[in-house]
């Protein structure tokens, strides 16, 4: 089977399981280091002429992560694709498990396997109300209905958007800090948040950095990602404002 990724962390999880599957993944594709595969683009354009060229037997997307109409027009070509769309911690490991499975994978990964058992009983951190922002110009935050709200509410953030209609509400700056939240997460990406791009917004608010691998990817990062992410929000960085 030859397997094109244009997710990556579908890329890194088909490529640790079954090294050899892959024959072209994105730009964006990072993990595994050293990846030796061709390279197709972005994950929002990726060159199709390019997809179509590797003879994939299979195109690996993702609702948010691609775009419908790159998707219809794989399909329109002829070429088999598979489109994820994981909104909880695990509706993701199902999904990961049932997709491996069907590409040949013998048994589970026991990076998969300790994934289960690192989200079976996650690190417990007292509640705190958040906002979590992952744009600036404009401000986009998590609402409801996402992977990465479901799992940073197995980590104990309570978060303020969670009931919004929109899965990425997009309030102003004032209405952001209105909602007096105890924490503002911040992960560094999509959007590179950092000790001096992002806190300063918020003067005063404890503000926790997060790997945004760990808490958006849903791959061979979730076995580890608990413990990471749990440590990375007991230890938030305070803007003084001013």
């Amino acid at each position: 089977m030859r397997v094109v990724s244009l997710v990556p962390s579908l890329t890194e999880a088909v490529a640790v399981t079954l090294p050899g599957l892959l024959v072209g993944a994105t730009d964006w594709c990072t993990h595994p280091a050293g990846l030796e595969v061709a390279r197709v683009g972005g994950t929002k354009y990726p060159d199709l002429d390019a997809v179509r060229a590797l003879r994939p037997d299979l195109v690996l997307l993702n609702v948010e992560e691609n775009r419908r109409a790159d998707a219809d027009a794989l399909a329109a070509a002829g070429v088999p694709v598979r489109v994820t769309y994981p909104r909880t911690v695990d509706g993701a490991l199902t999904e990961l498990g049932d997709l491996l499975r069907d590409l040949g994978a013998p048994a589970e990964p026991e990076w998969l396997v300790a994934a289960r058992r690192a989200w079976a009983a996650p690190p417990a951190l007292s509640p705190r109300r958040a906002v979590v922002p992952v744009w600036r110009r404009p401000w986009i935050v998590l609402g409801g209905d996402t992977f990465a709200g479901d799992l940073l509410r197995r980590l104990g953030v309570v978060n303020v958007y969670a009931e919004h209609a929109d899965r990425y509400p997009r309030p102003d700056l004032d209405e952001l800090r209105g909602q007096a939240p105890d924490l503002v997460v911040l992960p560094d990406e999509p959007y590179l948040f950092t000790a001096t791009d992002g806190p300063e917004a918020f003067p005063g608010t404890p503000c926790a950095l997060l790997s945004g691998r760990h808490l958006t990817w849903y791959g061979p990062s979730l076995a580890e990602a608990p413990a990471l992410l749990a440590a990375q929000l007991a230890a938030p960085v305070t803007h003084p404002g001013g």
